[in-house]
């Protein structure tokens, strides 16, 4: 195992942490704004920052990838378990990274979570404002059906309010 490797794998762990860090920290804040205020310019600042976040997270993640390779290791979990064994047989303080690496997977664990909320209540206020546009355009709601693509189509009936005034 090459020492250079280690100490680049060490780096590239403890800025991943920090990131994943900042985009739970973001995810929350999304959270946030969603529960008590969904103002569109938040919400699109928020989504900026987090694909920011996730660029660097994909640049670390390529870069992690060719240590693995360089120490003919698999780009995977396998992989990564096997290069912490293979440096800690080489007497090489593994502990701290070890951790780290762990608070990441924990991390992405949550930030994981904490998205799939902010998508469902994204959805959610899609759904009432689609709603709320087809009351004030009159139209009143079939039955849904079904497209080729699985994507539910309604039929709707239109009388604008408009007309009736």
């Amino acid at each position: 195992m090459a020492k250079t490797h280690w100490e680049i794998a060490q780096k590239l762990i403890a800025h991943t942490l920090s990131l994943t860090g900042q985009l739970g920290q973001l995810l929350a804040q999304e959270a946030d704004v969603l529960r008590t205020s969904p103002e569109v310019e938040l919400i699109d600042n928020i989504t900026a920052q987090k694909k920011q976040l996730i660029g660097q997270l994909e640049e670390l993640n390529a870069q992690f990838s060719l240590v693995l390779v360089a120490e003919n290791l698999a780009d995977n979990k396998t992989g990564i378990s096997e290069y912490f064994q293979r440096a800690e047989a080489a007497g090489l303080p593994t502990h701290e990274t070890v951790m780290h690496w762990q608070q990441i997977q924990l991390s992405c664990a949550e930030c994981k979570a904490l998205n799939e909320q902010n998508g469902a209540s994204i959805d959610l206020l899609s759904l009432h404002a689609k709603r709320s546009l087809d009351i004030l355009k009159g139209k009143t709601q079939g039955p849904n059906t079904y497209g080729r693509d699985g994507v539910s189509q309604s039929e709707t009936i239109s009388h604008s309010l408009a007309y009736y005034l």
